[in-house]
């Protein structure tokens, strides 16, 4: 990805803007929570609400109405930003890095972000692959990339169905269980750190993950700030160890790479690699469960029906796509957008659900689950790297199919209408999945 010179019009230097440090101190003057310097565009929708958080399309579709392919919204504190919901602006957006940048340094609302703001963990600059550009974003992209395919597909599977079965050996006794906590967090959690040379268990594993979706998706009463912290100082840990011992693993194939990564590029790295693989894997799963558990399409043949299943992870990142929303883009120079003046510096939003479903591609409302043509994984030269996207494929279709087939009659074990999404407008996944199915030994 390359990046345009100064032109007029174009922010200062993104390379002097603020970093993402936790402690912040330096960086924010205190009390400062009122956007300053970008007037807010008439018809501004909050990001927030619960009605939105439970039912996003019905957002997507009043903003679409109300203002086109790009809408001005508000993130937290109501500070000023772009949501790009047209498909064909979405994929413009993705491949013309010349315009719309990845260096949050550029952003034009620095002055007006407080140290505790939520979102920090998403934009706060950090020496991360998710922020490089040019030359240095191929640099690190390359070695994730060849760190990822000495991940063995078939060993990967092999791996996710003797995790998937260990823990429905714990529960399948039980005649019920609460999915997202007992399987569908759990499985890809395993998964991703042993490929990352990480114990599968434990307590300093589970903390690791719970600080990774606080950081991702806090909630009420959580610190997303703290969290991401800790995040990084477990996985320097990591880094340390497998500089002194490698492994057949994905950490020490980015220690050992020829590229010469420094430590903290590797930590940083590895924090997308296993923040991208957790949450939106599980959301994956969870998403195609209650599919395949509501929709009497698959109803039928739900029963290790491989075909379907197949199609119902197909279809979920069409409707209901882990990832919703992702900031973002930064503006490079004064530019022209969907209609809309984006000026330089201004935070674009890449509206992943909106795109999905926008009626210009689906006439009459019909999504068809039979092409992947999704946006899903982004686009362009930050999308999901290769094969980052077959490896989320292999731990969600391995722990969908092996619960259905070690349980044959599972079902739902409230009605559908019951079933409470997580209250947020970035990932997409439910609170709570019951279920229930006939007492088994395994």
């Amino acid at each position: 990805m390359s990046t345009s010179s100064q032109s007029a019009g174009q922010s200062a230097d993104p390379h002097s803007g603020p970093s993402f440090d936790p402690s912040f101190d330096s960086l924010f003057a205190p009390g400062t929570t009122a956007p300053s310097g970008c007037p807010v565009a008439p018809g501004a929708v909050r990001l927030s609400g619960a009605a939105y958080q439970q039912t996003p399309t019905e957002l997507y579709r009043s903003l679409r109405r109300e203002h086109g392919a790009v809408a001005p919204v508000l993130l937290d504190g109501d500070v000023p930003a772009w949501l790009v919901l047209g498909y064909a602006e979405l994929s413009y957006v993705t491949t013309h890095d010349e315009l719309f940048a990845r260096d949050s340094r550029r952003w034009n609302q620095w002055d007006s972000i407080p140290p505790d703001w939520p979102l920090l963990p998403f934009v706060g600059y950090q020496p991360s692959v998710l922020f490089t550009e040019g030359d240095e974003h191929r640099r690190r992209a390359g070695v994730i990339t060849e760190a990822l395919e000495g991940v063995d597909q078939f060993e990967l599977a092999r791996d996710c169905r003797r995790i998937a079965e260990r823990l429905i050996a714990d529960f399948a006794g039980s005649g019920g269980t609460e999915l997202m906590s007992s399987y569908v967090h759990a499985l890809p959690m395993r998964a991703v750190v042993q490929m990352c040379g990480m114990p599968v268990s434990g307590s300093d594993t589970q903390q690791l993950v719970d600080d990774l979706r606080i950081s991702l998706d806090a909630g009420e009463g959580d610190d997303p700030v703290a969290a991401y912290g800790r995040v990084g100082d477990r996985l320097r840990r990591l880094v340390k160890d497998k500089r002194a011992v490698p492994g057949p693993d994905v950490t020490s194939r980015m220690v050992t790479h020829a590229a010469g990564l420094t430590d903290e590029e590797i930590v940083q790295d590895l924090i997308s690699v296993i923040a991208a693989a957790q949450q939106p894997t599980a959301n994956w799963i969870c998403n195609t469960l209650r599919l395949l558990l509501t929709d009497e399409r698959f109803a039928v043949n739900v029963s290790g029906g491989r075909l379907s299943v197949g199609e119902a992870l197909n279809e979920v990142l069409w409707l209901d796509t882990p990832t919703q929303n992702f900031i973002g883009r930064w503006a490079v120079r004064d530019t022209q957008l969907g209609g809309r003046h984006i000026r330089a510096g201004d935070c674009l939003v890449l509206g992943i659900a909106a795109a999905n479903t926008d009626p210009e591609i689906w006439p009459e409302a019909y999504v068809g689950a039979e092409n992947s043509a999704h946006l899903s994984f982004s686009g362009g030269e930050h999308r999901c790297p290769y094969p980052a996207p077959l490896l989320a494929d292999v731990m969600a279709r391995t722990a969908v199919e092996t619960l259905l087939e070690r349980l044959p009659d599972l079902m739902l074990a409230v009605e559908p209408a019951e079933l409470a999404w997580r209250p947020s407008i970035w990932m997409r996944g439910l609170s709570a999945l019951p279920v229930r199915f006939s007492p088994t030994a395994q």
